[in-house]
């Protein structure tokens, strides 16, 4: 039997010729919605952070990190990387989608059962009885965020980013109003899983919403085996890569307890917190719009590096400002409680200069069906990583973030950029071409913020302002006295007249 909304056809859902003739346009007006849109939800999360972060304690983000660290890993199973394949692939139909839909959704729940039944293993583990509720509240998230995987998939192959963006701002205002009741209500830590429940739900209930699409039973066809081995490499890559990057915490929370992991968590979350807000919708116009150019080499990768330098320009000079005003910032933003995780915050700031390059790396894998090296190079980073780990441990949670970002800068980045450059459009060199007049504006900013710290003693708020202030006009300096630099820049002033059209 098939279900299809009377009013759709399959076109509407899985056909994307009507996306050529127009891509560049789509492309814009999907980065003016997507950069509004995540300008408000960047507003919001850092409410929700500021407020929070005065009721809660580093306890409180402890525990509820101890479990996170776990949740994570097995939330990556509701996935299993068939979105991606739902995006990337030219030709897919509802029969195919359908049968991924059942997949995540059969996976979901089986991981969310899993994650029940472990609850008091995890408890255990750490040795703190309050973990197994958290852990089973938890996992109800699960199953909730793979009702909607393949529906939000769907949108994104269309480049409905008017819909995704709406929904992402509803259901992340519902998820801060719920936390913020809980709070409220004097529920401590239990305020961060509303946050995390309410917004999964919202997230999920209006992507049905917006996409109507209603999958069919499941079938299986000789087809669905590429679908599934593309998606099995990006799953592979996700466990090896979560893994590395999470174990930091479990291994803080287990040797040295919650109060260092949770300044520790404290100050990844903040340092993620503008990556992530950049880097995920700029993904979501990304990987649909190079998907539609494999075809064509010499404009694939031309897209890919202007997409790459507009990243590292919004990224760059944020990431410079909050580690050079990272004890400032923290006494702003939370309270002079937190002010032990500012150290860790600037160090770990250290990797978060590479870390959208990175980010953006992924997507040559994904977009040129390349994920076996994607998975490959997930094994050796994930080696990488974990060695840094162990090296900085004995450290406390500052030897670990000194340890990884050194390795991660001096090692990870230089192997990520000859491993994706062997073959494809995109060449190891035209990363170092690209991130150069990037990289000296980069040294020329932290030597005025250096000098700054050196010599300006203001108060915290005046502190902030004055560093940022600093960054901004010695970042864009040193780009205009480059003249690379100003072809950057000239390229950054067209591409926003056309976002002014859009």
């Amino acid at each position: 039997m098939r279900i299809r909304k009377s009013n759709h056809t399959a076109d509407a859902f899985f056909s994307t010729k009507h996306l050529q003739g127009n891509l560049k346009q789509r492309a814009v007006r999907g980065g003016a919605t997507t950069i509004t849109a995540q300008g408000l939800k960047f507003t919001l999360t850092l409410v929700a952070n500021v407020v929070l972060g005065r009721f809660l304690t580093p306890n409180d983000y402890g525990l509820v990190g101890m479990v996170t660290a776990v949740m994570g890993f097995v939330t990556i199973f509701k996935d299993l990387g068939l979105s991606m394949a739902t995006v990337q692939k030219e030709d897919i139909n509802h029969e195919q989608v359908s049968t991924l839909f059942w997949i995540n959704v059969s996976f979901s729940l089986g991981v969310a059962i899993l994650a029940a039944c472990l609850s008091p293993l995890i408890a255990g583990f750490y040795n703190e009885p309050r973990l197994t509720l958290i852990t089973i509240a938890l996992a109800g998230g699960i199953v909730m965020g793979g009702l909607g995987v393949q529906h939000t998939a769907l949108l994104q192959r269309q480049m409905s980013y008017n819909a995704l963006a709406f929904n992402d701002i509803f259901a992340q205002l519902s998820g801060v109003s719920a936390a913020f009741l809980c709070v409220g209500l004097g529920w401590g830590y239990w305020s961060l899983i509303a946050l995390s429940l309410v917004t999964i739900s919202v997230n999920t209930l209006g992507i049905w919403i917006a996409c109507r699409w209603v999958p069919g039973l499941p079938t299986w066809n000789t087809e669905m085996r590429s679908l599934m081995v593309f998606g099995s490499n990006i799953t592979g890559f996700s466990i090896v890569n979560y893994l590395s990057l999470n174990l930091d915490n479990v291994l803080i929370g287990k040797f040295w307890g919650s109060q260092q992991l949770g300044l520790y968590a404290k100050a990844y979350q903040l340092l993620l917190l503008p990556i992530s807000q950049i880097n995920a919708p700029i993904t979501n116009v990304a990987v649909p719009v190079l998907s539609r150019l494999v075809d064509n080499p010499h404009r694939y990768r031309q897209v890919y590096l202007r997409i790459l330098e507009k990243l590292m320009l919004l990224t760059l000079p944020i990431i410079l400002f909050m580690i050079s005003a990272s004890d400032w910032l923290i006494q702003v933003l939370l309270g002079s409680q937190w002010l032990g995780a500012s150290a860790i915050f600037a160090l770990l700031g250290i990797s978060g200069l590479m870390r959208p390059i990175a980010n953006s790396v992924g997507w040559l894998f994904i977009t040129q069906d390349r994920t076996d090296d994607l998975f490959r190079w997930g094994i050796l980073s994930s080696t990488i990583t974990v060695f840094s780990f162990g090296v900085g441990l004995p450290w406390q949670a500052l030897g670990v973030a000194i340890s990884y970002s050194s390795i991660a800068l001096g090692i990870t980045m230089p192997l990520l950029f000859f491993v994706v450059g062997r073959q494809g459009p995109v060449k190891t060199k035209d990363f170092y071409v690209t991130i150069a007049p990037l990289g000296f504006a980069t040294i020329w900013t932290l030597l005025a913020l250096g000098t700054l710290r050196y010599f300006v003693q203001p108060q915290p708020f005046w502190g902030c302002c004055v560093a940022f202030v600093v960054t901004v006009f010695s970042f864009f300096t040193a780009l205009v006295a480059l003249p690379k630099g100003r072809r950057i820049l000239g390229d950054l002033q067209q591409l926003m007249s056309d976002l002014k059209a859009a």
